[in-house]
């Protein structure tokens, strides 16, 4: 029995040491330390993790990256591309569908790997393994994306860096910058089929039970090129129709909107006019504004004069006046509006502003 339990105990202590040894590694900084990148455009995020080599005075291009496809003697590829960093794989997280270089992309995480050659030309590829280490594993028939780009040169570039160079509201340029060369590629986000998704999610929920939601959702449908037909749809239950209606001079001017851009112009101006009572002097006078923006420059100098007419001697009333005589280049009419406003401007940072357009108006130029 004693053999026995000596080799129960010899057993035992081997386990123990084994278990110990597995699980006491010491946390140490990584020579190419992780970092994350992350752009938002519209709703939609980009994320990008990767680890940073430097340069540390050695040839990258054709020596420590090398171009082509290659058999980098470990793992299961034998021609595999660029890790494009270091360590594990690089990732590419897109929130929603989008497009690469033109080329549509899933939703989803990827890994990201670049085939480098020579001169200005490299190949982006996105894998739908994301979670290897590097390239060591790379199988073309896991590729998700391959498109070809253009690098640029750039200054020296110690960390291998990626950053977002270029934003619009509905694209991004992505950039892995090391050494001399850059790696650009763009991305496309369908900001306005998303953002309209998310809406008529959203309506069907909690906040489709407030009024602001249907005026939001009506107003984005119009200046971002949604459904027309469908804004009007939702701005008309915004003002009657639900149990949150309710008809103010803000809806109004959403609606006027949809209808001057499905070409109801007529329609449009004509709803504006039989409510024009129930807006304040502010959104008169931006109502005004708009149709200028909009060349109505007749319509109004109408409106600006109705608002002075029925908020007589008020800010901006006069304000009103000079801009839609400016508009239709009248000038002296402007001025002697002008001066009227910047003698009852309410602050110093109006009379300021009021100030600049006189000076505009007496060298000829419109203060619209």
């Amino acid at each position: 029995m004693s053999n026995i339990y000596q080799h129960l105990v010899s057993a035992l202590t081997l386990f123990l040491i084994t278990a110990l040894s597995l699980n006491a590694q010491i946390n140490t900084p990584r020579g190419s330390q992780m970092a994350k990148v992350s752009q938002t455009v519209g709703t939609s995020t980009i994320e990008i993790t990767y680890s940073r080599p430097s340069v540390n005075d050695r040839e990258i291009w054709g020596k420590l990256v090398p171009y082509g496809m290659n058999d980098l003697g470990f793992g299961t590829s034998k021609s595999a591309p660029w890790r494009a960093g270091a360590n594990e794989n690089t990732t590419i997280t897109f929130s929603h569908d989008m497009a690469v270089e033109g080329k549509p992309i899933k939703a989803g995480t990827y890994g990201l790997h670049l085939e480098v050659k020579e001169g200005n030309a490299a190949t982006l590829i996105l894998s739908n393994n994301s979670t290897s280490w590097g390239s060591y594993f790379y199988d073309p028939e896991e590729d998700a994306l391959k498109v070809g780009i253009q690098t640029a040169q750039i200054p020296h570039t110690e960390l291998l860096t990626f950053d977002f160079t270029e934003v619009t509201a509905s694209s991004a340029v992505a950039a892995l910058r090391w050494e001399k060369k850059a790696f650009p590629f763009k991305i496309e986000v369908p900001v306005t089929d998303i953002v309209m998704g998310e809406i008529r999610d959203g309506m069907r929920n909690q906040p489709g039970f407030n009024r602001q939601t249907w005026e939001q959702a009506a107003n984005f449908a119009l200046n971002n090129g949604g459904d027309l037909n469908e804004a009007l749809g939702w701005i008309d239950a915004a003002i009657a129709g639900q149990f949150f209606s309710q008809k103010t001079f803000a809806n109004l001017q959403i609606k006027a909107g949809i209808l001057n851009k499905m070409g109801k112009t007529e329609e449009a101006l004509a709803l504006m006019d039989d409510n024009l009572e129930i807006g304040t002097v502010f959104e008169v006078h931006q109502y005004g504004r708009q149709l200028i923006t909009n060349d109505m420059k007749d319509k109004a100098l109408e409106v600006f004069e109705y608002n002075a007419k029925k908020n007589k001697g008020t800010w901006p009333v006069h304000y009103g006046m000079a801009r839609g005589y400016s508009a239709k280049g009248d000038f002296k009419n402007a001025i002697k509006h002008l001066e009227i406003a910047h003698e009852n401007a309410p602050n110093p940072a109006s009379k300021g502003r009021v100030a600049a357009n006189l000076e505009k108006l007496k060298k000829g130029e419109d203060i619209n």
